[in-house]
């Protein structure tokens, strides 16, 4: 996989550059780049960055920032299965439970909400900080959903988390889960009153917040793309100039006056009849002028 010029490898994170310095000098600076690019497309274009994330993985398979970048990359292109599997070998590597909700989405993924929600019980959970508590919060209200327990999810995403005023990295989409929650059991007026207040911890455009608000309240967004392609196909033609006949020959006129004489009999029978008499009467013409010749 091309690398561009301007991707030196230092720009990935201090923790995962000490890592790499287990690795020879020059292929610690070509993993250090993959991972760079892994970053770089992971929300932009997750297919690249899964194909930089294999090339990184072949280099340096036994560092824990490595496989961890692995499952990302998997996890964004819905490979699962492989998410999983990276997942844990980095977990295995470094002993951290950081990574637990993300695997517990991955059995989501996989089809399995009834490990995610199983995991959601798991000590490791007290293990994680805020955030991580959060977001596991947030797979288990999912899992719930997957199980079909509507009323469930709702019920798992109320915490003091939801209820803070205080804006955290994680509060617009904790709110915008909730929302969805409501929305799904069909509590419409809280639910926009909820995805209303995703959108105003919405900082980065993490959400589709707006467009969800949108729909609620009946506003329909029309593509401007679209509108000028009806334009051109509504728009008046230019109108075709005739095209010039060319003028006819002699004989073709001469069939012409036939099929017009000829009536409703058909006109080309009439024109076939007609070219023998006129050919005879021109015959007897000559003849006669010249027997007239020869008389005088």
């Amino acid at each position: 996989m091309p690398i561009p010029e301007d991707v030196t490898g230092e720009e990935i994170d201090k923790g995962v550059r000490q890592e790499l310095m287990s690795l020879p000098k020059t292929l610690a600076e070509d993993v250090a780049k993959n991972l760079v690019m892994v970053a770089k497309l992971l929300d932009d274009d997750p297919e690249r960055a899964y194909q930089y994330s294999r090339v990184a993985l072949r280099l340096a398979s036994r560092v824990a920032a490595v496989r961890e970048a692995a499952g990302f990359a998997s996890y964004g292109v819905g490979k699962y299965a492989e998410a999983l599997a990276e997942f844990r070998a980095a977990r295995r590597m470094t002993g951290n439970s950081d990574l637990w909700p993300v695997m517990a989405d991955c059995e989501r993924g996989m089809g399995r909400p009834e490990r995610a929600l199983a995991m959601a019980g798991e000590p490791e959970v007290q293990k994680l900080d805020r955030a991580g508590q959060v977001e596991m919060r947030m797979v288990a209200a999912g899992a719930r959903r997957d199980m079909g327990q509507a009323d469930a999810a709702v019920v798992t995403l109320q915490s003091p988390e939801l209820a803070s005023h205080a804006i955290q990295p994680w509060t617009a989409r904790l709110r915008y889960a909730y929302a969805d929650a409501l929305l799904a059991v069909g509590r419409e007026e809280e639910a926009r009153e909820w995805f209303a207040k995703a959108l105003e911890a919405d900082q980065g455009g993490t959400t589709d917040a707006s467009d969800r608000l949108a729909e609620l309240d009946g506003v329909e967004f029309v593509d401007a793309l679209d509108l000028e392609q009806e334009a051109d196909d509504e728009a008046p033609r230019p109108v075709e100039e005739p095209t010039a006949v060319e003028p006819m020959g002699a004989a073709e006129a001469a069939e012409d006056a036939v099929e017009e004489e000829a009536g409703d009999e058909g006109a080309e029978e009439s024109a076939e009849e007609a070219r023998p008499v006129a050919e005879a009467t021109s015959e007897d013409g000559q003849a006669g002028r010249e027997k007239a010749g020869d008389d005088s």
